[in-house]
């Protein structure tokens, strides 16, 4: 039996097997899981499991078991349940008496751990998560294309022999990048209940095409042409979530012989009017300020504020909060080219790798330790910190902090530095470097070794106790 076995096996004995599941999904470093009833749940048994790096409970029960595993180990899940990854579960009997018993305990864990604002939280992370693969491969695309694009424009390259594999590259990229609207859009009608293909309709109305060049649509509240994409994927998902709505009370009140017809028609007129004259103008005017506010904080801030952001990102990882600033990359990205960011707070996970390494020379006898560490280590390195913040540093305490701090010193450097951008949304760390736009690599690396080197020296000093360096 291969590793990736065992821990698919160990993590169905422990959330009561396929009977207990609803769903199984995965991220780039957890298994998601939806579950019936979370008293036949054993966490602590999960955590003893051998690869499982940690352990998230939330409307969802999230296993961390790395990048690359988490592939493998759901596939093997799937096979061992029997449904493909994604789609419900169907319990051939008494699955309405389990859900049933399981109510209350349900709506115990909602009322203590649930809120709006992490229900939005999550509605977020559904929409974007399943586009972080195409991220990472659009954009590290779109880095080659700029880097030969710049070597092309510097005389380093033949533009007669290269500018064909920089636009093809390019065509590439903007596979993702023309279009994201469309698949935000299909992906938030999913989250909300409605039909995936009315919300990629409406994500696409935001590009408006065909429309007249010479007789632009205008701005109702300025009289200003509306540009293709204003108000990006903020708009979207807001059009997208009254859609769902408005698409619901249709279902209900027209009548089944031409719901079909009917309910679609009146959906996208309805949503497609209002998404055009409404929303993208409101939509346009909130994204502006939002984007606007951030890049005045980091212009003013500078080192102040890049080390307030980079200490305090762990922490919203920890929590799940994080995703909510996905949408905002994305539109700093729609309108400067580049999240000026999304670099300051990478310098988090830096920040961790330094405490890591740290760890290892400190706590060297520790041999349970040093193991969790040459696991999470290299992919930390690469960019994802999850194994290191759920097998390494959170569970010791100290080192989570110290790493915090770490990244904080990463994040003055940079915002120091300032105009340091990414031309994409991905891993961070060292993946991030083909992704850092103008040419601005050595401050982005200067970044990254005073992470490594605040997490290091902070966590040797600071961030151990007695029983961490024992032996073990």
């Amino acid at each position: 039996m291969t590793k990736e076995q065992m821990i698919a096996k160990g993590i169905l004995e422990h959330v009561g097997g396929k009977e207990n599941l609803e769903k199984v999904i995965h991220c780039m470093t957890r298994v998601r899981m939806s579950i019936i009833d979370y008293s036949k749940v054993d966490i602590e048994g999960l955590k003893a499991v051998d690869g499982v790096m940690g352990i998230v409970e939330d409307d969802m029960l999230q296993v961390v078991v790395g990048p690359g595993t988490v592939n493998k180990v759901a596939n093997e899940m799937s096979s061992m349940i029997g449904v493909p990854l994604g789609e419900e579960i169907q319990h051939k009997s008494n699955k309405e008496r389990v859900n049933h018993e399981a109510k209350l305990v349900k709506e115990d864990i909602n009322r203590r751990n649930d809120s709006k604002f992490k229900r939005i939280l999550r509605s977020i992370a559904n929409i974007f998560v399943p586009l972080i693969p195409a991220f990472v491969g659009a954009g590290l695309i779109g880095g080659i294309a700029a880097v030969l694009s710049n070597m092309i424009v510097g005389k380093q390259l033949d533009a007669g022999t290269w500018q064909m594999y920089v636009d093809v590259l390019n065509i590439i990229k903007n596979g993702l990048f023309a279009y994201l609207v469309i698949y935000v859009g299909i992906n938030a009608a999913k989250e909300f209940g409605a039909t995936p293909g009315l919300g990629g309709v409406i994500g696409g109305t935001t590009l408006l095409m065909g429309m007249n060049p010479e007789s632009p649509i205008k701005n109702i509240f300025n009289g200003q042409p509306l540009a293709p994409g204003q108000g990006g994927i903020i708009g979207v998902v807001f059009a997208v979530w009254i859609l769902s709505l408005l698409e619901r009370k249709l279902h209900k009140i027209v009548p089944n012989a031409v719901d079909i017809i009917v309910t679609p028609f009146i959906t996208l007129l309805i949503m497609g009017l209002a998404t055009i004259f409404l929303i993208m103008p409101l939509a346009g005017f909130v994204s502006n300020g939002l984007v606007g506010t951030i890049n005045w904080v980091l212009a003013i801030g500078g080192p102040i504020s890049g080390f307030i952001l980079g200490a305090t990102f762990l922490p919203l990882v920890m929590f799940g909060l994080h995703q909510v600033l996905t949408p905002i990359h994305i539109e700093m990205i729609n309108q400067s080219h580049a999240t000026y960011l999304l670099p300051i707070l990478a310098m988090a996970g830096a920040g961790q790798v330094g405490a890591a390494i740290a760890l290892w020379v400190r706590c060297r006898k520790n041999s349970n330790l040093i193991n969790l560490i040459k696991g999470a280590l290299p992919v930390g390195i690469l960019g994802i910190g999850e194994p290191l913040i759920y097998g390494v540093t959170l569970p010791l305490g100290r080192p989570f902090i110290t790493a915090c701090i770490g990244g904080g010193i990463g994040g003055a450097v940079i915002g120091g530095i300032g105009k340091i951008g990414a031309v994409a949304i991905g891993p961070s760390g060292i993946s991030l470097l083909p992704l850092i736009s103008d040419n601005m690599y050595l401050g982005y690396i200067a970044g990254l070794l005073a992470a490594y080197a605040g997490g290091f020296v902070f966590t040797y000093f600071f961030g151990t106790t007695k029983e961490m360096r024992a032996k073990q």
